[in-house]
């Protein structure tokens, strides 16, 4: 099929979307013990439907519930999973001077994915009520590695068993999506990014992180999921430097995993965020292989209300096709709009504009 006919798509979002008024004051309710899980459901499916009428309108072909059932893109995922218990933490995760709710995923138990896992219901409405393609995103094996406070190492004596075990319990994932019609599916991941930055890594080594050769080894844990994947469904990675209330976390070009990220590993697309120098240059997009894979320009800013300009993301985008052939390239978001329930600073119209540009540009670019 020719480029830009499945995913990932020319003009495309990553997944998570501002959280409306009534979703936050209904999430609000619950926290407070004033409604039941069942009054909270039936404003999130309402609310969800009409944000699935809202982007099929402005033309993007995926379309996601923008992670409004959720309080984190990855650690309600994460506790959801036989094995993993979400407990408080001494303080949250930093940025640039504020921090997150302090919570942190341990890993107790025998990992596993449940056959009842709330993500697939999740899942399921959405494509119930989508006419274009129901995206699914989640967060990669790779992230839970990365972010685990502790895990038991009766159960995994090394980094072989516990890579093992991550892998063996997304390809249930992998399965268990598709089973319920899922088509799309992406893997949100913050690890890669944070081995483009030499900050980060030197705190990973210090929170007893073994690093070494952590791309090759990432890179096969990704492998060995992807083995997983029927030859209908696509799936596709983000590559998150961090996003929350409009921070971010790590700077540093791709070079040092492009190799492993782009070269190796076997997704069918990377979404690659490229909004601000913090990304470096195009230059490590010489390493994806000349085929049907996609890399997606997240050129568009979802940390600001500005709107880009036309001519600056065609300009970024003649850049890049130095590097990677100009038919596997893609456009969309930089990140998401909300990867935690509390969004970032800007309004739902500025949100709204943003992916209305984007689906023009790529029109325009692409045709």
């Amino acid at each position: 099929m020719p480029p830009g006919s499945l995913p990932p798509f020319r003009a495309d979002q990553v997944g998570s979307l501002l959280r409306t008024r009534p979703i936050a004051d209904a999430r609000a309710h619950r926290a407070a013990g004033e409604i039941g899980a069942d009054a909270l459901k039936h404003v999130e499916d309402s609310e969800i439907e009409k944000l699935i009428r809202k982007q099929e309108e402005i033309g993007l072909q995926a379309v996601t519930d923008g992670e409004f059932r959720r309080s984190w893109w990855h650690f309600d995922f994460f506790g959801m999973l036989h094995g993993v218990e979400l407990r408080e933490a001494a303080s949250g995760i930093q940025f640039q001077g504020v921090q997150t709710k302090a919570q942190a995923p341990h890993i107790t138990g025998r990992l596993g994915f449940p056959a009842d896992h709330p993500m697939l219901d999740h899942f399921r409405f959405l494509r119930q009520h989508a006419r274009a393609m129901p995206k699914m995103t989640i967060p990669s094996p790779n992230v839970l590695h990365f972010r685990a406070a502790s895990f038991d190492t009766k159960l995994y004596p090394d980094r072989d068993a516990l890579f093992e075990a991550l892998s063996a319990t997304w390809r249930q994932a992998v399965q268990a999506f598709y089973d319920a019609g899922c088509r799309y599916l992406q893997f949100d991941d913050t690890a890669w990014a944070y081995l483009c930055s030499a900050e980060e890594v030197e705190r990973a080594r210090q929170r007893g992180t073994d690093v070494n050769r952590l791309p090759e080894s990432f890179a096969r844990m990704v492998n060995s999921v992807l083995k997983a994947k029927p030859a209908d469904m696509r799936i596709t990675t983000h590559v998150c430097r961090g996003n929350f209330r409009s921070t971010w976390i790590t700077s540093g070009g791709y070079e040092p995993v492009a190799e492993a990220l782009l070269g190796t590993c076997n997704y069918d697309g990377y979404f690659l965020e490229y909004d601000s120098d913090r990304a470096g240059g195009f230059d490590p997009l010489r390493f994806l292989p000349k085929g049907s894979k996609q890399v997606v320009l997240g050129l568009v800013t979802t940390k600001t209300g500005a709107l880009e300009t036309a001519d600056m993301i065609k300009r970024r985008i003649d850049e890049a096709s130095k590097f990677v052939a100009f038919d596997q390239l893609c456009l969309s978001p930089q990140c998401g709009f909300a990867s935690t329930e509390e969004g970032n600073i800007l309004a739902e119209d500025e949100q709204w504009a943003k992916l209305e540009f984007i689906v023009r540009t790529a029109h325009h670019v692409w045709g």
